[in-house]
Formats: structure tokens, sequence, C-alpha cells
């Protein structure tokens, strides 16, 4: 009789140890479970706006770039849409074309025949459906005629920053963090704009600060020596043909060619095409914004671009990686 009780209370007690044992594993096991990967530590990779097609190849490139440090590192970015907000307040916020299109300084006729190209040439260029050779060509009769009308506005230099300062023209959040840091380590920034490089340039003085790290790629007026505008310098730059004028800089690709490592921001298809005269490319993590047609390009998006950010994303995320390498 002893026995058997003995006996049963060796199996229970053998019983209470198993159940704690199991217990203690499932506790350590589901504490192994804490985020080991870079960008699951990362909170900004975790908002409901952030994209990604294929997290694994993100990490990896996140990794790589922290392993390179910030003397591999640069940074190339698209300006309109890209460091600047797409709305704020409810309102479309002007890209630098957009700016002269709608200042009073300029005359109410060209404000006129800007917006009336504006309203035909814009859907064509965020259409999802028009074909790349169609949009190049539309976006070439755009940014001539355009360029034309302001020729005939007697324009001149000194009344930039007033027509800057009296805009609509918002910076996203986080990006003057941005450029404080990449200026703090001495990385080179690479804006690369089919804007107006003149208005791009006042904008960040306006709003930010130009750094000495900062080089801008863009179409910049020409004035006279009385300070008129007589024209633009240089090839004319579109959203759809920066391959084409990266490769004619190879002065500024020269002079970073050690730096392997690059984050290209961008909200285009084309502006995927800025780093095409950097063939010693390493490492590239590419960043877009979406701002049109989010449903019906999101998937375009994510097989394009490794991070997508879409409904107004700031630059915290780009920061939040920058202080990883930095």
């Amino acid at each position: 009789m002893w026995t058997l009780r003995a006996s049963v209370k060796i199996f229970i007690g053998a019983g209470i140890v198993a159940v704690t044992a199991v217990a203690v594993f499932y506790r350590n096991s589901s504490k192994s479970k804490k985020p080991t990967k870079i960008i699951e530590m990362m909170e900004e990779f975790q908002r409901a706006n952030v994209h990604m097609k294929d997290p694994a190849r993100v990490e990896e490139l996140v990794t790589e770039l922290i392993k390179g440090g910030k003397e591999n590192l640069q940074i190339v970015s698209d300006f309109d849409k890209t460091m600047t907000r797409h709305m704020y307040n409810g309102q479309r916020v002007p890209s630098c074309h957009g700016v002269l299109d709608n200042s009073k300084v300029l005359p109410e006729s060209y404000r006129e025949e800007a917006l009336k190209l504006r309203d035909k040439y814009y859907p064509i260029e965020m259409s999802p459906v028009i074909g790349p050779d169609e949009k190049y060509k539309s976006m070439i009769t755009w940014w001539t005629t355009g360029h034309n009308l302001l020729l005939k506005c007697d324009l001149s230099q000194e009344r930039i920053s007033d027509i800057v300062r009296d805009s609509k023209i918002q910076l996203r959040d986080g990006v003057n963090r941005t450029l404080e840091l990449l200026h703090a380590n001495d990385v080179p920034l690479l804006i690369f704009s089919a804007g107006v490089g003149d208005i791009l340039k006042e904008a960040i003085v306006q709003k930010a600060h130009m750094y000495s790290n900062i080089h801008v790629i863009s179409n910049f007026m020409d004035f006279n020596s009385e300070g008129k505008l007589v024209g633009f310098r240089g090839d004319l730059i579109h959203t759809f043909n920066k391959h084409e004028v990266a490769v004619h800089h190879p002065e500024i690709f020269e002079r970073n060619k050690s730096r392997r490592n690059i984050i290209l921001l961008g909200d285009t298809m084309g502006d995927l095409t800025m780093i095409d005269g950097m063939p010693y490319r390493e490492n590239v993590l590419t960043i877009g914004f979406l701002n049109h047609n989010v449903q019906e390009n999101l998937q375009l998006y994510k097989d394009k671009y490794d991070v997508v950010l879409e409904d107004e994303g700031s630059f915290d995320l780009m920061n939040s990686i920058l202080q990883k390498i930095l």
C-alpha cells in the first residue's frame, strides 16, 4: 500500500516537473523570438505606410550600408515630390515649375497658359497606363513650351527669392535633419531634379540650409548682364530622361567614385535612372515616395523600389537608416 502511494506521489511529482519544464521551455522560446534583424528593430520600418516586396533584400542592403560606414556612402535624390511634400493641409504643394506657374510676380497671361499646360500634361506624366515613349515625347513638349513662355515674362534674377518666399513649397518632415546629418558627416548629396535649379536652391536656402556637400543637377536659368532671363543652360532635364543627362556629368561621379554605397530617393520610375552614370556602385538602396494613384501603382513601385513610402511619408525612415550608418 505504501509502495502504491509512494509510486503515485513520484508519478505526480514527475508530472509537475515535466509541466514546469515545458512551461520554462516555451517561456524561453518566446523570449528568443525578439526581433533579431536590423529592419525589424527599427520602428520606422514597421509603419503602415512602409511597403517592401523583399524585406530580406532590404535587410541585406541596410546591413551592407552599415558595414560600409559613412566613408563609402553617397546620397542621390530627386527634389520635387521627393524632398518636398506632395500635399499640405489638403492642398497640393507646388513643384519648382509650379512655384513659377502660381507666382503673382509673373504676368497673369503666363500663369493662365502655364496652368493649361499642367492640366494637359500632368495626367500624362502620372498615368499608370500611358507608355514610356508617349510620356517621354509629352514631357519634352511640356518643358520646352513652358520654358519658352517664361522667356516672354521679362523675369529678373533678383525676383527669384521673392517668388519662392511667396510660394507654398514645403519640404517633407525630416529633410532638414537629413541635410544636417549628411553635412556633419561629410556625406555628399546629389540632388538630380527635372525642376528649375534656381527655384530649388532658393527653396533649400529659405527652408533649410544649402550646405557645401550638396550638388544640384537641374534646369538652371541663364540671365544676361542685366539680370534678365534669356534662356536655360545645358541639356533639358525632364522626368523621363535623367538616364541620358546622368552620363553627361562624369566629373561628379568621378569625384565620388570611392563611395560605392548609395541611397537613392525618388518618386517616379525615371528617378531610378539617376545613377546610370555610376558604374562603380555596389550596394544601392532605393526608396520611393508613392504620391499618386496609390492602389493602382503600389505593386509597380514595390517591384522597382526596395522600399516604398505612401500617404505623405516623411524622411524619418531615411534618418533612422543614416543614424545606423553614421
